[in-house]
């Protein structure tokens, strides 16, 4: 692993059926993410999908990236972007340092919509296998 790697993306089109699995899971049936007229009263053109959806997303790129014997220390973003019905996610990351001696890598990591606008920049820390 080197600085400048980049993951695998993980890629979902969000709507109603992933946002009613994930509100099943978290008793999240907000009007704002079931209703497009609740989503248009909130300034959105549709309903739109919890954010912790897409830190999910990040979490399923950064766990295919370290594996099943690798750890995911640290995961921070901002949520400055909603996902709209219909639009595409995609969890992407880099690799910007390495700590051979912790045995941990630190990256850049971000949701992004369709057209490439960054919906949740974070930063991660991942230990290796």
């Amino acid at each position: 692993m080197a600085v400048g790697d980049e993951i695998a993306p993980f890629t979902r089109e969000t709507g109603f059926a992933n946002w009613n699995r994930y509100a099943a899971v978290n008793d999240e049936f907000v009007p704002i993410h079931m209703d497009d007229e609740a989503g248009r009263a909130a300034g959105y053109p549709t309903a739109f999908g919890m954010g912790h959806m897409q830190w999910a997303y990040l979490h399923n790129a950064l766990r295919g990236f370290v594996g099943d014997d690798g750890a995911i220390v640290a995961l921070s973003c901002q949520f400055r972007g909603a996902n709209t019905k219909g639009m595409t996610v995609t969890a992407k990351g880099v690799v910007t340092t390495v700590d051979e001696a912790a045995g941990t890598a630190t990256l850049d990591v971000w949701t992004e919509d369709q057209d490439g606008n960054k919906l949740a920049p974070g930063t991660a820390v991942v230990r290796l296998p």
